[in-house]
């Protein structure tokens, strides 16, 4: 073991939101990108939400100097720091480099949203959350050097306004493992084979952390949890302990705090990390239970995830207390309280949801209040468990009084789950249904579409705040919302797409919308958690019973369908998506509320096909990122997710079109999945990697309708037609014709209508020439 260390403090947590209470980040990044503020006013923005974020941590509880503090800011994305830091920007961006090889932020943000001809990283989710992160491309050619100060210049910054933080870095084992083979790379070649050659540079960021004042770090590894990542976890074990023997044993290093998150740790992870020469490991022990006795724990501190990171709910401190006090059967030199995860997947404060039902917030805990829980164990372990008697006992009746409250449990509902058999999870004969809907729909080859929302304009989000606050009556608002929606037929129509769809004008989010519309939810009006970059969502609270009161989406679709001759789609979120992106009740079995999900929108489907609408799409982007960590919970999860979208879509007749949506995920664990929810075409995410999902689908045997995305929405790029063309080419020359389907990666929502209609407009193009060149008729 190395030199005396600061010891490490009773509680902390393991990182905090950075996006700001009111988005201010979001707005500071937007207002640089647009030119209408300079890196200066950006940098001031960064640094006031820094401090407010140490004051504010201070204040409910945490150590100004002991180190408790984590300092886990990012402009963007933390993987994009770690990536960027020891140098590993791509070589079409090579010339944003500054003069002596650092990497600036406008560098920084040019690889995160690409420009001109230089497409950005890759996006995918974070594990089984909704974050996205940027996926690094390393290769054998990548010099990795460290290019930035930025880590050091935070922890100097603390320093300098009288806080001793713990940086929080992402580790080298969980970076090489996210990351993807450059193109210059041969094939099968593996960026973890880099590893020897990147530990001198994170050896040298420690050291450069230790100047600025740091005591600890923390380099997160939840890579080591997982069992869904190309690199097996006997490799990553193998890695882990690589890296922590150089780390740990590297001189002018702080103390090291090794973290997972997220499940648990793999057995032989737990035992390199335990060997290891580093101060503290900390465990997620919400979605991981104790693991054994290690050697090598005698001389660390735990740090004991007993605080969930990922959902709202009040903790149970006396269940928290009890694996507290359990963990200390291990033999570690102390153990320590800590929330499970960063704190970046909850909003800041219940205290700022003044709308909420008082009952309904007494059961909540955001990053404000589960900081709290976490400084109230750490005194509990401090003083001895009789000290937090009070809190214990407050935690204890806020769950009481949450299981026993009114629509919690609604009979009717349960009723009708549990009368239902095999025939309602069934739709028959996909191809008997292709038949009826050629008939019925009579589309061209490769037939074009986008998957649903477009650009929320300003207009727009004026147009519902002024409704919201009673400034524009209700029919005022909805005439405004008709010439919206028939503007964007209009477009369509213009430019030529088969398939339209209404705009999503009246929705505010692809969730909230539908929970504002039914029982058994809630919303917030300042829960913002960042998705990516500087965009956040708003995630409902699931918190009772599910069911549809009146028909959500009915009245908008028909009306748009009134407008054209054209099909246009039914746009619907499907069950799992809406729990994945809503904090969802933690009482039940996930599965018995995606069921309660899917028979509201089965009522919804039913009330479309009688309006009229032929084309209806139940998207399900989350599906893959819900998927565990852990190989042996994933085949329960794909039968209750893939149940309750069938069961959601099954009522719908054979000649009505069911669309499903995927977005942002690696595809081909689960592809059979896919295969199974019997959708009658999907859209997948595939732009940014350029088509790589197509071959899984190849492979797989795949027979349903398939739209590999050619157009990436999350980049303000607008893809020239060869690009397009190139990725359809590569779709219709590996799949079977009648297959393709030609659509954005995504929604438009984010995007402006500049880009947009350029970028729709390019789309069509390109798959008129493709069409030219494959012989199918205009």
């Amino acid at each position: 073991m190395t030199d005396p260390r600061p010891a490490f403090p009773r509680g902390t947590i393991l990182g905090y939101p950075r996006i700001g209470r009111r988005r201010e980040l979001k707005r500071a990044v937007e207002s640089r990108w647009s030119g209408a503020t300079d890196a200066a006013a950006l940098e001031a923005t960064a640094a006031d939400l820094r401090r407010a974020t140490r004051t504010r941590l201070a204040e409910l509880g945490l150590g100004r100097d002991d180190s408790s503090i984590p300092e886990s800011f990012s402009f963007y994305d933390q993987v994009l720091d770690a990536a960027l830091a020891v140098g590993a920007l791509p070589e079409r961006f090579a010339a944003l480099r500054g003069e002596d090889g650092s990497i600036g932020l406008d560098a920084y943000f040019t690889a995160a949203r690409g420009e001109g001809e230089s497409a950005p990283l890759e996006m995918t989710k974070w594990f089984d959350t909704n974050y996205h992160y940027l996926v690094p491309e390393i290769g054998p050619e990548t010099a990795f050097a460290l290019s930035h100060d930025r880590f050091a210049r935070q922890v100097a910054e603390a320093k300098a306004e009288g806080f001793t933080v713990r940086p929080v870095v992402v580790g080298p084992v969980t970076l090489l493992a996210l990351a993807k083979a450059t193109d210059a790379a041969p094939d099968g070649f593996d960026p973890l084979s880099r590893l020897d050659d990147l530990l001198p540079v994170y050896a040298e960021l420690l050291a450069s952390l230790a100047a600025a004042g740091a005591d600890w770090v923390q380099l997160d590894e939840p890579a080591l949890v997982s069992e869904s990542l190309p690199v097996t976890p006997e490799a990553l074990a193998a890695a882990a302990e690589r890296a922590y023997e150089v780390l740990g044993t590297a001189v002018d290093r702080p103390a090291i705090l090794v973290a997972s998150g997220y499940a648990q740790l793999s057995p032989e992870a737990w035992t390199a990390l335990a060997a290891a020469p580093v101060e503290a490991i900390a465990i997620d022990l919400t979605r991981g239970s104790q693991p054994a006795p290690a050697p090598g724990l005698a001389g660390k501190t735990l740090v004991a995830g007993v605080i969930d990171g990922r959902n709202i709910w009040r903790g149970d401190l006396a269940g928290a207390w009890a694996k507290l006090d359990a963990l200390t059967a291990l033999g570690a030199a102390s153990v320590s309280a800590g929330t499970s995860t960063s704190l970046q997947h909850v909003p800041h404060d219940v205290a700022d949801e003044t709308a909420l039902d008082p009952r309904l917030a007494s059961w909540l805990a955001f990053a404000d209040q589960k900081t709290v829980q976490v400084t109230a164990l750490a005194r509990g372990l401090a003083e001895g468990r009789p000290a937090i008697d009070a809190e214990v006992a407050e935690a204890a009746a806020a769950l009481a009084d949450r299981r026993s409250a009114p629509g919690v449990s609604d009979g009717a509902v349960r009723s009708r789950a549990l009368a239902l058999t095999a025939a309602d999870y069934d739709r028959g004969d996909y191809a008997d249904r292709v038949a009826a809907q050629d008939e019925a729909l009579g589309l061209p080859v490769l037939p074009t579409t986008t998957i649903g929302s477009f650009p929320q304009t300003g207009d727009i989000r004026r147009a519902r705040a002024r409704h919201g606050r009673g400034e524009v009556s209700t029919d005022e608002y909805e005439e405004f919302l008709r010439e919206e929606i028939a503007r964007v037929v209009t477009l369509q129509e213009d430019l030529g797409l088969d398939v339209l769809v209404h705009g999503e004008a009246e929705r505010n989010d692809m969730v909230q919308y539908f929970a504002e519309n039914l029982d058994g939810f809630a919303v917030t009006q300042h829960g913002w958690v960042q998705s990516y970059g500087s965009r956040a969502t708003r995630p409902s609270i699931l918190w009772g019973d599910v069911s549809r009161p009146a028909p959500m989406t009915v009245a908008w679709s028909a009306f748009a369908q009134s407008l054209t001759d054209k099909p246009m789609k039914g746009m619907l979120t499907g069950p799992v998506t809406i729990l994945a992106w809503s904090f969802v009740r933690d009482d039940q079995p996930l599965g018995e509320t995606a069921d309660q999900v899917a028979l509201a929108l089965r009522d919804e489907i039913a009330d479309l096909e009688a309006a009229g609408i032929g084309v209806i799409q139940v998207d399900e982007p989350a599906l893959r990122e819900l998927l565990p960590l852990k190989r042996a919970d994933q085949p329960a999860y794909l039968e209750w997710s893939v149940g309750s979208f069938r069961l959601a879509t099954a009522g719908a007749a054979p000649a009505t079109q069911v669309h499903t949506h995927l977005c942002y995920s690696e595809f081909d664990v689960v592809i059979d999945a896919i295969a199974a929810l019997d959708a009658d075409v999907t859209s997948i995410e595939a732009a940014r990697s350029r088509g790589e999902v197509i071959g899984d689908i190849a492979t797989s045997g795949f027979a349903h309708g398939v739209g590999p995305g050619v157009y990436d929405i999350h980049s303000p790029r607008v893809p020239a037609v060869d690009e397009i063309a190139e990725l359809l080419d590569r779709a219709v020359s590996e799949l079977p014709l009648r297959q393709v389907w030609v659509n954005p990666d995504c929604g438009l929502k984010t995007r402006g209508y500049d880009e947009t209609v350029e970028s729709l407009r390019n789309l069509i193009d390109a798959t008129r020439s493709i069409r030219e060149k494959v012989g199918a008729p205009a």
